[in-house]
């Protein structure tokens, strides 16, 4: 189907079927800030799915800063900053929410921090710098709006500025994803500075590629696709480009292209003939704007069809940004929950069983630790939304454990903070989530800690109060063996009372010896005297 052109996907996800729900609920906003561009989608939600009022996209080149994309350079943030403001004026004539993300150049640089502040300050936008998985799961939520492949089993390549993301999965459900140090602004600067394409630089570019993606294919070999998608604007270019070839003219939408690898190894020698940038953007129908970068793009996009034996590509126009969109609409409606909810269960679970070897424990604590929030969190200042958080900071909190006993509070939230293998958390959730494990015993959350020091003054609290709840649930489960069965608590004027029923008439002596001890945090926050009593044995 090389340069055929097939609008079904949109067609009937965004056309008849979007529109014909009439229950028209919020207008939100979406922005993608990239290594390379900044862009945002501004829609009108529908109960299945949504319609674009706008597009806006800045060519911002974040990622330009010197070094390995280590350090954001000073004028690179000006633009960014720049483009947002632009963003935010935009979103708030159509009277959108806003949600944006930042992916490789942000996630990567040591002053990543500069930006976000300016970010909040002068443009009004707080971003989520999301992983590299989390970006791999967010484009399926897109493609899939896309094209009608919910059915099949695809293999989804998104090859960024900074990054590429790989991602083998079937309808909602992920198999494998991998983010990779490899782009179209990464791969120019290594190979060819300024856009200059000198003697044997396209060979050492494909061999540094080839190298980087033996892992990936290694580990993807039992894996089965029925179609490759690839999205991204290198691969629209590339295919818009192979169409125009093709057909003489340019295609009314890059949406369902096909792409074959023929083709792609075609267009990189016409790309690299040019040897400079300005022959480059006398191509015909080069998006000029790109003309500097889309070789190195197109290189990755060749490997990674290589690599996986992949002979051709579909094209998705959706990606990041509409899979943002739908992850805020799906949080929006259900308060996290819903679909949402079992894809963050399972990963959590999934983390749990690969680094905890007491798994029954976590899940008597968790359960023990949502059953005081719920009769606790209003008095300590948290919401509903804040018991899933919890929960899972009570199944993580001896992952630790995975590296060493000693301090594994502290080499849990190491492992919470940087591991894969969370999906559908933003990087404020997933923080919230390693603070309250690190703080589940030894030291109280306190300022002196870097880390607790760099969260907001409500997210904090957040911590404090999840982690007061967390320790006094780990003491009912002191044994490890579940004699806790149930959990009431009663309030007087100077005294929280905590009665535990044991299950089975088992002795909780020693479980609440173990929970009074650990409950100071929470008498403290509480502002009154913390007892944990054994419920009364029946005659």
């Amino acid at each position: 189907m090389d340069g055929s052109f097939c609008p079904a996907g949109i067609a009937h996800l965004h056309g008849a079927t979007a529109l014909s729900s009439v229950d028209v609920s919020k207008t939100l906003a979406a922005i993608d800030i990239g290594t390379n561009s900044v862009h945002m989608v501004v829609a009108r939600m529908r109960e299945s799915g949504f319609e674009i009022v706008t597009k806006h996209k800045e060519m911002v080149r974040l990622g330009s800063g010197e070094g390995d994309m280590k350090v954001l350079a000073d004028d690179a943030m000006d633009r960014g900053v720049a483009a947002l403001r632009r963003c935010r004026s935009i979103a708030d004539g159509q009277e959108a929410e806003i949600h944006a993300v930042a992916t490789s150049a942000v996630r990567e640089a040591k002053n990543a921090s500069e930006f976000l502040d300016r970010a909040r300050t002068e443009a009004n936008v707080d971003i989520n710098v999301i992983s590299g998985t989390e970006e791999a799961r967010l484009i399926q939520l897109g493609v899939l709006q896309a094209l009608p492949l919910f059915s099949e089993h695809l293999v989804l390549v998104d090859v960024g500025g900074g990054s590429t993301e790989i991602l083998f999965g079937h309808g909602a459900d992920v198999d494998y994803a991998r983010s990779l140090k490899l782009g179209s602004l990464r791969m120019t600067r290594m190979f060819f500075p300024d856009g200059e394409v000198r003697s044997g630089s396209v060979g050492q570019c494909r061999k540094f590629i080839s190298a980087r993606l033996a892992s990936v294919a290694h580990e993807t070999a039992e894996l089965v696709h029925d179609v490759a998608v690839a999205s991204s604007g290198t691969a629209e270019s590339l295919a818009s480009m192979a169409y125009l070839r093709r057909h003489g003219e340019q295609p009314p939408s890059s949406n369902g292209l096909g792409l074959s690898r023929k083709t792609l190894t075609s267009l990189i020698a016409e790309l690299a003939d040019a040897k400079n940038t300005a022959d480059r953007q006398e191509i015909d129908g080069i998006d000029r704007d790109r003309a500097d970068i889309l070789l190195g793009g197109a290189l990755v996009l060749e490997g990674i069809a290589l690599a996986l034996g992949i002979s051709e590509f579909t094209i998705s126009e959706y990606a990041l940004r509409e899979g943002a969109l739908l992850d805020a609409d799906t949080r929006r409606r259900h308060g996290g929950l819903h679909r949402l909810s079992d894809i963050r269960r399972s990963s959590v679970i999934h983390l749990m069983e690969i680094c905890d070897d007491d798994i029954d424990h976590s899940q008597n604590v968790a359960r023990l630790v949502v059953s005081l929030q719920e009769q606790l969190g209003e008095r300590l200042g948290l919401g509903a939304g804040d018991q899933e958080l919890l929960e899972a900071a009570a199944l993580l909190s001896n992952v630790g454990l995975f590296i060493s006993h000693t301090a594994h509070h502290k080499h849990g939230y190491y492992v919470i903070r940087h591991s894969e293998h969370l999906s559908g958390f933003t990087a404020r959730e997933t923080e919230i989530i390693a603070q309250v494990a690190r703080y589940h015993r030894k030291a109280e959350p306190t300022e002196k800690h870097s880390e607790f020091a760099a969260l907001s003054a409500i997210d904090q609290a957040r911590v404090r109060a999840m982690a007061a709840l967390l320790r006094v649930a780990i003491g009912l489960d002191r044994n490890h063996d579940g004699a806790v069965d149930t959990i009431d608590v009663r309030f007087s004027k100077k005294r929280v009372e905590i009665i535990a029923h044991p299950i089975n008439g088992s002795d909780l002596s020693v479980e609440v010896f173990a929970a009074e001890m650990r409950a100071d945090l929470l008498a403290s926050l509480l502002g009154r005297e913390v007892r944990i009593t054994e419920a009364a044995k029946p005659e």
